[in-house]
């Protein structure tokens, strides 16, 4: 019945011209076709379509099989017989019917599914939409952009696979899709190369592939894990994307030396307005990305002169650094640590020019970094952070040293009226009981007043503490550490300025203190206390009063009365707190109640008292082992006064 249907409509349209067809007869071709999709007539409706005499009606109305077609290929079982009669109903339809609209008509099945059906269609529309748009006469560039927008758009709902295996196994199938994605775009570049003449369309194209190239780079290199270099990276799916990407860059006449060296800089680097504007809103996590895959995984790296020092290399990719540490999904960060580090061991250990840290990314990735060791949850990650910290620190002069350990990202208006990002939405690991208890006032939520900053140099005179402006205890006891260091090797081998007398003091005044007197958090505060301690008892130590080469002895009454005085107040005070909650626990145990506890501004409920007693003890504990540290060093400075005095008595 439906194929003595459709020879009706047929013999009724062959007696019409081509602009004679109405609207109806293409619904009712459309519905008798179907339904001889449908009950299984493939072999009339081949015949129909290869009729010569029917040439004029399939060219007008048969896109409108494609869809069932390639429903009936999505949905049937792979193994079936006739598969290859609709595969070949396919290829006649992308042959005779009008280009135009079976580029839409094909655009609209790619846009239709979701989940693993997504890459099944893509892998099967690729070719014929490849074929249409290349017997497309006019509007070419057009059709390439609208036909490579509409696909991104689709491969970026696809899950991206994280471990060899989850590439391996490919269950979602967007590494066969960018493999086939690149067969799809190769004959569209060589179309570009090809004409070598500078024709509007030429450049139009030359623009639809270039915004394709960095929508890759952002979706998705930019979260995509690479196979180890030790393994074979031939066999790594996305690693080859990321090449022919960059190998597309080129061929279109924007090597991304021209790219990454040009962006940010004033002079635009784009031709056309509307590309100008997408550069705004897409392309600095694209450059980001393209940056780590040139200088650590290696890709094309031998385009990059020989003439470049390392230091330039490292300022370049400050800003894309900076980029990456600001995401929060662990794939595109730990590509801003390894960007660092790549970038840090070319540079000799205290040869970067403290000049650089007038360069915001120079302060402000730092901080990034901090973030990453204080709020990431994976362990080694926050220690791959703390590692490119110290090599960071390292390479600097000491001169940027000195700086990077005062100054941090502020410009010193406090009321600029920057608002702080919401911490849920940020770091959504960061809420409920496992909260890390030392979380920044500028990540306490989204009313909170943040420091502002200029787009490119800082005022030093109006920076804040690196120290004061971690709000972690841990990595203040870091920097402390690191402060240490170089007041050691200033005493024991090169004479450094700028960690001995007045400028060592300022930094002393800084870390010798006790942010709110004897009622700060000692419990929160205790590895930078402890710290602190450890550097004064080195000092003591080391730097005799007659000599007097960290300035030491001329500020002690003041470090007695801004640090240690008020910290043996503190310490009373929180022992005979502890102490009685002690008491009132021992009780309650007794009672044999339950009782809670906050941790992270969070209430636990229903705290085993024996448990909240190891709490309290381990508390106590530490107060001791600060007061021990505190008394040690009031011996020695004690001692060494009295040492002092009685030479020159003598």
């Amino acid at each position: 019945m439906a194929v003595e249907e459709l020879h009706s409509i047929i013999t009724r349209c062959q007696i019409l011209e081509e602009q004679d067809f109405k609207e109806e007869d293409f619904g009712l071709f459309q519905l008798a076709g179907q339904r001889c999709i449908d009950e299984g007539h493939i072999d009339e409706l081949l015949e129909i379509i290869q009729n010569e005499e029917n040439k004029v009606i399939i060219k007008n109305m048969g896109w409108n099989l494609v869809g069932p077609v390639v429903r009936y290929l999505l949905w049937n079982d792979k193994e079936h017989d006739k598969r290859k009669y609709y595969f070949l109903m396919l290829d006649l339809l992308v042959k005779l019917c009008n280009p135009k609209e079976l580029l839409l008509g094909l655009l609209e099945l790619i846009e239709e599914p979701s989940g693993k059906q997504i890459s099944q269609i893509i892998l099967l529309l690729l070719r014929p939409l490849q074929t249409v748009i290349q017997k497309l006469r006019n509007n070419k560039a057009y059709s390439v952009g609208l036909a490579l927008s509409t696909l991104w758009s689709q491969l970026s709902l696809l899950p991206v696979p994280y471990s060899k295996e989850q590439i391996q196994a490919d269950d979602y199938g967007l590494c066969q899709c960018c493999k086939a994605l690149i067969e799809f775009t190769k004959p569209f570049v060589e179309d570009v190369i090809d004409n070598k003449e500078s024709s509007v369309e030429n450049e139009k194209l030359k623009d639809e592939i270039l915004k394709f190239c960095f929508r890759s780079l952002k979706c998705p290199l930019l979260t995509a894990q690479f196979l180890e270099q030790s393994d074979d990276t031939g066999d790594d799916p996305l690693r080859c994307f990321a090449s022919e990407i960059i190998g597309f860059l080129s061929a279109i006449g924007h090597p991304f030396l021209k790219i990454i060296f040009n962006h940010g800089r004033k002079k635009t680097t784009w031709d056309y307005l509307e590309f100008e504007e997408e550069e705004d809103k897409q392309l600095s996590d694209s450059m980001a990305s393209l940056a780590y895959l040139v200088f650590v995984q290696g890709i094309s790296i031998d385009q990059l002169p020989m003439v470049l020092s390392p230091s330039y290399l490292l300022q370049f990719n400050m800003g894309h650094i900076e980029v990456l540490l600001q995401r929060t999904e662990e794939s595109v960060f730990s590509k801003g640590l390894y960007l660092l580090e790549n970038g840090l061991l070319r540079i000799e250990d205290n040869s970067l020019l403290h000049q650089y840290l007038e360069i915001k990314s120079f302060l402000t990735v730092p901080q990034g970094l901090v973030k990453v060791m204080t709020l990431c949850p994976t362990e080694t990650l926050r220690k791959k952070g703390l590692a490119v910290l110290q090599l960071y620190i390292n390479k600097l002069d000491p001169q940027g040293k000195y700086t990077l350990f005062r100054a941090s990202h502020c410009c010193g208006l406090s009321c600029c009226g920057a608002q702080a990002p919401d911490v849920q939405a940020q770091w959504p690991w960061l809420t409920g009981p496992a909260a890390p208890r030392h979380v920044g006032s500028s990540w306490t939520g989204a009313g909170t007043r943040v420091p502002c900053i200029g787009r490119r140099t800082l005022n030093h005179s109006a920076t804040r503490c690196l120290l004061n402006t971690s709000n972690h205890s841990g990595v203040e006891a870091f920097i402390i550490q690191n402060i240490k260091n170089q007041i050691d090797m200033s005493l024991k081998r090169t004479y450094n300025k700028w960690f001995t007398g007045p400028q060592l003091i300022s930094l002393l005044d800084l870390v010798l203190f006790l942010p709110e007197g004897a009622e700060t958090d000692l419990l929160q505060n205790s590895d930078r206390i402890m710290a602190s301690l450890n550097l004064l008892r080195y000092l003591v130590i080391k730097d005799n009063e007659n000599d007097n080469q960290t300035g030491l002895w001329t500020e002690l009454e003041k470090i007695e009365n801004n640090f240690l005085k008020p910290l043996h107040t503190g310490l009373n005070m929180s022992k005979a707190h502890y102490e009685a909650e002690i008491k009132n626990s021992q009780e309650v145990q007794k009672s044999k109640d339950l009782c809670s506890i906050t941790v992270g501004r969070e209430e636990i409920p229903n705290m085993p008292p024996e448990m909240q007693l190891k709490v309290l003890h381990s508390a106590l504990f530490t107060f001791d082992l600060i007061e021990s540290v505190l008394a040690r060093v009031e011996e020695l400075i004690e001692i060494k006064t009295k040492s002092t005095s009685e030479e020159n008595m003598g």
